[in-house]
C-alpha cells in the first residue's frame, strides 16, 4: 500500500479526518457460483451472477460489506475532509438554465449553489419573476429531481416530470402557471421523458412504456414504448392509444409535433446501425381508417426532424453526407429525387440544428469546439453566431415565431454563462452570469493532437495551473468517452477545477465513436472496431506520459456509462500504464448487457453476443471477461448506484468482485455504491459533493498527491 506524504501543518490541523493511513484491506466475501453460459459452442463461466440480483439477502449483505469497506478506507485519507470542504466553497454558486419561452412567459431552473435540486422560475411579461415549483420540498434527502418541464403553446399550464432516487422512469404532474395550482391528472411510466402538448394545450401525447413486474425495474429489458394522448382532467386509464410500437424487433420509437400542431413526426429507430424512417400522422385528418404516411423510408442513413413550414419539413440527415446536412421535403414529393438540399455538408461536424425565430441553428464542431451558424429557412447562409470565446454551446431553441432565442456557454474555465440572442440583429447579451470564486486567467487551456495505433490524430484538451512545470510527474486525470455519437466538449465543472487547483492536470480526449467528426469517426469506433476507442485512450496515456506531463505511477483515468467501460477495458488491457482508475457506472458485462433494461438499444454501438463474429470482439474486451487472477492492477475506484436503471449496477458489482478475486497487487481494488441514486441525472449537489470529494481524496492518497 502507497505510503501517504506528509502534509503541512497548517493543513494537517485544518483537517477533522483522522491522521491514520488506510488499514490493510481484507475483501469481503464473494462466493463463486458455477455458472455457465454458452455462446456459438463456447462456454464462458458467470460466477457472479448472483449479484445481478440488486435485492436479494446475499446482494445487500455483499453491498453493506463493500461500502463499509470502502468507506472506512476513504474516511482514513487525512485530506478528504479539507477536499470537500473545497468543493463545497467553490459549488456555493447561483447557477441557471436555459430558459423555454411559451406565451411570453420564460421558464428556468436556478439554484441559489447548494441547493440539491434546482428551482423551476417563471418570468412574466412584464419582467417580473417567482418561483413555480421548488423540488427540493418534494424529499428531505434531494433525491426527488425534477427532471422534465414542458409547458404548452400558450405557457398557461406546465407539465412537469419528476425522477425518484435517480430513475430515468418519470412521473408526470401538471400545474396552472398563473396561480400555481397543482392539478389532479398523473402519468406514469414514461421513460426518458419524450411528451408534447396539443397545439390547444388540451393534452398531450407522451411515450408510454409496459409497467415493468414488480421487483424488477433492473432486470426487466423495456420494450419499447406505445404512443399516447393523455387530455387534461381524465384518468390515465381513459388515455388513447395514437401509434402502436413497431412490430419489428429492435426497433425504437420517438415523436414531435410540428410547431402548427398539424402533425406528429414519428421516428423509427434501429438499434442495430442507428438508422431511422420518418412517418407523418396528420392530426386534422376526418378519417380513423388513414395511417402513418411515409416521409422517409429505408432505414439508410440517420434523419432527424428539425422543424416545418406548412408542408415543407426540414431534415438534418446524413445520407450521403457523413458530417451531416439539411433537406427540406415537401409532403407528398418524399421521394428522394424531390429533396432539396438546404444546408450543404460542411467540412466540420453538423452536431445538431433547431429551428427558432424564422432561422435554422446549426451547431457545428470544429476540433470538438463550438461554432452556431444561422440560415434563413431557404437555406441562404445569414450569419456565424459570436459566442465570445473558444467552448460550448447549446439552446438555440424555441418557435419560428420568437424574436429571440436562448442558449448556454461554457469552457473549461468559463462558468455555464445564460445568453440571449435577438435573431434580427445578431446581438448577443447575457441573460444570467454566474460568478464562482476563482480567477480563470490562473488557468491555462490547450489542444493537443496525437497519433493512435493505426496513425489516426486524435485530440485531446490540456487545463492545468498557469505556469505549472510540465516535469514528467504531475498528477494527471485522463478522461474520455468515445461512443454513442457523443462529443466531448470543454465544459466547466467545480469537480475538476478542484482536481487542478491542487496541482493536478486534466486532459479530456475525443476519441473516436463521439461525433466530433461526423458519422465515420462514429464509426470507426463501434462493434468490430470499438477496439480503436480503446487504442484511442491508450495512445492519449502514451503521450502524456512522452510529452512529459506524467509518469503512469501518477496517471489515473476515468469515465462515466460508456466511459467507465473504456476505463475498465484499458485497465485490463494495460493495467502497468496507470496509477489509479476510476471506472463510473459502466457497462462491464458485453455478453449480457443487452438483456437489462434500454441495454438492447445500444446494439448499433456494442454489437450483440446473440452474433457469432460479434460476440467473438465483445469478449475479447469485456472487462469483466478479461480479468486475469495474479495481476497486478492500478489502484481502483469503482463507482455505481443501486437504482440505476440506465447501467445496471450489476455490470459494477460483478465486475468489482471479480477485480478483487483477481487482483494480485498491493493496491487498493474498492467499490463505493451510492443508496437512492441512479445513473447520474438529478442527484442531489450534496452526493455530488460527497461522490467528488471521495474520487480525489482517493486519487490523491494513490498518486501521492502533495495537496498545496
Amino acid at each position: 500500500m502507497r505510503r501517504l506524504v506528509l502534509l503541512p501543518l497548517a493543513l494537517a490541523l485544518a483537517c477533522t479526518a483522522t491522521t491514520e493511513a488506510p488499514r490493510e484491506l481484507v475483501y469481503p466475501e464473494a462466493p463463486r457460483g458455477d455458472h455457465v453460459d454458452v455462446y456459438h459452442g463456447v462456454p464462458v463461466p458467470d460466477p457472479y451472477r448472483w449479484l445481478e440480483d440488486p435485492d436479494s439477502p446475499e446482494t445487500r449483505a455483499w453491498i453493506e460489506a463493500e461500502n463499509e469497506l470502502t468507506f472506512d478506507y476513504l474516511e482514513a485519507i487525512p485530506e478528504r475532509d479539507a477536499i470537500r470542504a473545497r468543493l463545497t466553497e467553490l459549488w456555493n454558486y447561483e447557477r441557471a438554465g436555459v430558459p423555454q419561452q411559451a406565451g411570453g412567459r420564460l421558464f428556468y431552473t436556478k439554484n441559489d449553489g447548494l441547493q440539491n435540486q434546482g428551482v423551476l422560475h417563471v418570468r412574466e411579461p412584464d419582467g417580473s419573476e417567482r418561483v413555480l415549483l421548488d423540488p427540493n420540498a418534494l424529499s428531505a434527502d434531494g433525491t426527488i429531481a425534477l427532471a422534465n418541464t414542458v409547458p404548452n403553446r400558450r405557457g398557461t399550464k406546465l407539465a412537469y416530470g419528476l425522477s425518484d432516487g435517480g430513475s430515468d422512469w418519470r412521473t408526470w404532474h401538471f400545474l396552472d402557471v398563473a396561480t400555481g395550482e397543482k392539478l389532479d391528472d398523473v402519468l406514469h411510466w414514461n421513460k426518458f421523458g419524450r411528451v408534447a402538448w396539443a397545439h390547444d394545450g388540451a393534452g398531450l401525447f407522451y411515450a408510454r412504456y409496459d409497467e415493468p413486474e414488480e421487483g424488477a425495474l433492473l432486470r426487466e429489458k423495456n420494450a419499447p414504448p406505445d404512443v399516447y394522448f393523455h387530455e387534461l382532467g381524465t384518468a390515465q386509464e381513459k388515455d388513447v392509444l395514437v401509434y402502436p410500437r413497431p412490430r419489428e424487433e429492435g426497433v425504437n420509437v420517438g415523436f414531435q409535433l410540428t410547431e402548427d400542431g398539424r402533425y406528429l413526426v414519428l421516428s423509427h429507430w434501429r438499434a442495430a446501425d442507428r438508422h431511422t424512417e420518418l412517418y407523418l400522422i396528420d392530426l386534422a385528418s376526418d378519417d380513423p381508417e388513414r395511417g402513418p404516411e411515409p416521409l422517409i423510408t429505408g432505414f439508410d442513413a440517420q434523419h432527424r426532424f428539425v422543424g416545418s413550414l406548412d408542408d415543407t419539413f426540414w431534415i438534418h440527415t446524413d445520407l450521403d453526407a457523413p458530417r451531416g446536412r439539411v433537406m427540406a421535403i415537401e409532403r407528398g414529393d418524399h421521394a428522394r429525387l424531390f429533396w432539396h438540399e438546404l444546408i450543404p455538408e460542411a467540412p466540420e461536424s453538423l452536431q445538431g440544428v433547431s429551428a427558432a425565430g424564422g432561422r435554422l441553428f446549426a451547431n457545428y464542431l470544429v476540433d470538438a469546439v463550438t461554432e452556431v451558424r444561422a440560415f434563413l429557412p431557404d437555406g441562404t447562409p445569414e450569419r456565424r453566431i459570436d459566442l465570445g470565446g473558444i467552448g460550448s454551446a447549446r439552446g438555440f431553441r424555441g418557435r419560428l415565431e420568437d424574436e429571440a432565442v436562448y442558449f448556454s456557454f461554457t469552457s473549461f474555465t468559463h462558468p455555464t454563462e445564460i445568453r440571449r440572442l435577438d435573431v434580427a440583429s445578431g446581438e448577443v447579451s447575457s441573460f444570467f452570469t454566474p460568478e464562482v470564486d476563482f480567477d480563470p486567467e490562473d488557468y491555462e487551456t490547450r489542444q493537443v493532437f496525437f497519433p493512435s495505433k493505426d496513425g489516426t490524430r486524435i485530440p485531446m484538451f490540456l487545463v492545468h495551473r498557469r505556469g505549472l512545470e510540465l516535469d514528467g510527474t504531475n498528477p494527471t486525470y485522463l478522461f474520455g468517452y468515445g461512443g454513442f455519437n457523443i462529443s466531448m466538449t470543454p465544459r466547466f465543472s467545480v469537480a475538476n477545477l478542484v482536481w487542478i487547483e491542487m496541482g493536478g492536470v486534466f486532459a479530456s480526449a475525443n476519441l473516436r465513436g463521439g461525433g466530433e467528426y461526423g458519422e465515420e469517426w462514429r464509426e470507426a469506433g463501434t462493434k468490430l472496431r470499438k477496439q480503436n476507442v480503446f487504442d484511442d485512450f491508450v495512445a492519449a496515456a502514451e503521450h502524456l506520459i512522452e510529452s512529459g506531463v506524467t509518469n503512469p505511477d501518477r496517471l489515473a483515468i476515468g469515465g462515466g456509462s460508456n466511459g467507465g467501460l473504456l476505463v475498465g477495458a484499458c485497465m485490463t488491457q494495460r493495467p502497468e500504464l496507470f496509477g489509479a482508475a476510476l471506472p463510473a457506472v459502466g457497462v462491464m458485462d458485453m455478453l449480457r448487457y443487452h438483456k437489462f433494461t434500454i441495454g438492447w438499444a445500444w446494439v448499433g454501438d456494442y454489437g450483440s453476443s446473440d452474433d457469432p463474429e460479434e460476440f467473438r470482439a465483445l469478449r475479447a474486451y469485456s472487462p469483466l471477461h478479461n480479468l486475469r487472477a495474479g495481476t497486478d492492477y492500478p489502484a481502483t475506484l469503482v463507482t455505481t448506484a443501486d437504482r440505476d436503471d440506465r447501467v445496471v449496477p450489476a455490470h459494477s458489482f460483478k465486475f468489482a468482485a471479480a477485480l478483487q478475486a483477481a487482483h494480485a497487487g498491493p493496491d487498493p481494488v474498492l467499490v463505493r455504491i451510492q443508496t437512492r441514486a441512479g445513473h447520474g441525472a438529478g442527484k442531489p449537489t450534496e452526493m455530488r459533493i460527497a461522490e467528488a470529494a471521495d474520487r480525489w481524496a482517493f486519487l490523491v492518497h494513490e498518486l501521492d498527491v502533495e495537496v498545496p
